[in-house]
C-alpha cells in the first residue's frame, strides 16, 4: 500500500519546480507549492553530488528525522521537495533540523 503523502509522478515534480518557490538553506534547498489538500506531501532528494550511496542515504535519513519532529508544527496543504546540498555530510540531526526549520520560517509555512 502507497502512502498518500509521498510525492512520486513526474509531473508533480515538474509542476513545483516550475510554479512553486524555493528557498535556500545552509545543508538543505526547499521547493514548494500549495497543494489545496487536507495534508503535506514531501519528497527527499539526495543526487550524487552529495557523495556516495551510504552518505546519501544518511542525507535523506537525517532530513526525514528533522521533518518529523518539525511536522505537528507545519501548515497544511502543501508539497515540498528538501534536497540535500553537498555541506550535510558530517551534519547531526540536530543542524539538519535548524536548517529546515529556518527555511520553513522565511517561507512563512511554519507556526511558532
Amino acid at each position: 500500500m502507497l502512502k498518500p503523502n509521498v510525492l512520486r509522478r513526474k509531473k508533480d515534480f515538474s509542476t513545483i519546480y516550475k510554479v512553486g518557490k524555493s528557498i535556500g538553506e545552509r545543508y538543505i534547498v526547499l521547493f514548494y507549492r500549495k497543494n489545496n489538500l487536507d495534508y503535506n506531501r514531501k519528497a527527499f532528494l539526495a543526487s550524487k553530488k552529495v557523495g556516495n550511496s551510504v552518505i546519501r542515504n544518511r542525507a535523506r535519513r537525517l532530513m526525514k528525522q528533522s521533518y518529523k519532529e518539525l511536522e505537528e508544527n507545519i501548515s497544511i496543504g502543501y508539497d515540498f521537495i528538501f534536497i540535500a546540498r553537498n555541506t550535510i555530510k558530517n551534519m547531526k540531526c540536530a543542524d539538519v533540523k535548524k536548517s529546515m526549520e529556518a527555511a520553513l520560517i522565511k517561507t512563512k509555512i511554519i507556526k511558532k
